[in-house]
């Protein structure tokens, strides 16, 4: 069950009439020597830990090392149980949980990166988001993290997923695009219509800046997990509806990683240019502007 890329996952997926979760579980059985009891069990202990991370600085808001960041998921909490949201329910949770997990991070807190600490709030927000609007069983959840594992795991293989490499689309481009295949799974979605989902997130997010201020993975990367899941969301929903997307995951993540390494060195999580250069980002974390 091993695939070295999109092409490969979907053969398989084709041939043995799977679902990418079950090519990923078993490939993890398969390369690992173990079961698919112990395989479930650590994902199961992911999603504790997503979870924990999305939910308690609703309730119990914590401040960043810097104190750039802190407080914004108890904000939107209260927004929308006023109901004053604009976004809708699955939005307005995901973009919520979020932020929390961008909060729990920057605060040294426990997290699960999905694919990295800077952007590992997208995937547990559309996912849990889902499963608050349909009651849909931790069971389903599991699947859906080996399908967004399946997908991560591509990225890593035949791109990157760092910041310095890549600039931004590499961490929340390829954390948007594990949630987006993820929930198209999740809502009984084809594997095909998953690629195509992460695809399309890739390409609405082609070449992302990475311009932390002050150099931290605070700010805008929180802000930048939100528009992650609407990226996420919107492309599982062109895909749910039958929408092809005329460029395969393959072809989008080679030109991802192209253009990413195409990013000036100044937006490429160096602080030194974008968000970071401006004169209030300066003043942020008290440097003198360039």
């Amino acid at each position: 069950m091993n695939f070295k890329n999109a092409k490969e996952l979907l053969e398989l997926c084709r041939e043995h009439q799977l679902l990418i979760s079950d090519v990923m579980r078993q490939r993890e059985c398969e390369l690992g020597e173990t079961s698919i009891d112990i395989v479930d069990s650590r994902m199961r202990q992911v999603l504790k830990i997503m979870k924990d991370s999305a939910s308690w600085p609703i309730h119990t808001p914590v401040k960043s090392m810097s104190g750039l960041i802190g407080g914004e998921a108890q904000k939107l909490a209260s927004h929308m149980a006023q109901g004053k949201h604009i976004c809708g329910n699955i939005l307005s949770r995901g973009i919520t949980y979020a932020m929390a997990v961008l909060e729990v991070n920057a605060s040294m807190g426990l997290i699960v990166a999905a694919p990295t600490a800077g952007s590992s709030g997208i995937v547990p927000g559309v996912l849990l988001a889902l499963q608050d609007e349909y009651s849909l069983s931790d069971d389903c959840l599991i699947n859906a993290l080996m399908t967004a594992g399946a997908i991560g795991y591509l990225a890593m293989n035949n791109a990157t997923v760092a910041g310095a490499v890549g600039g931004c689309q590499a961490e929340v481009g390829v954390a948007a695009a594990m949630a987006a295949a993820a929930a198209v799974e999740l809502m009984q979605g084809t594997p095909s219509q998953s690629l195509d989902a992460a695809s399309t997130v890739l390409m609405n997010m082609l070449g992302l800046v990475c311009d932390p201020v002050g150099g931290l993975v605070e700010y805008p990367c929180q802000n930048r997990n939100a528009a992650g899941v609407a990226n996420a969301l919107t492309a599982a929903e062109l895909a749910l509806s039958g929408i092809r997307q005329l460029i395969p995951f393959d072809e989008m993540l080679d030109t991802m990683y192209s253009v990413g390494k195409r990013i000036p060195a100044e937006l490429r999580e160096t602080a030194l240019g974008g968000c970071a250069a401006t004169p209030s980002g300066c003043m942020l974390c008290q440097k003198p502007s360039p």
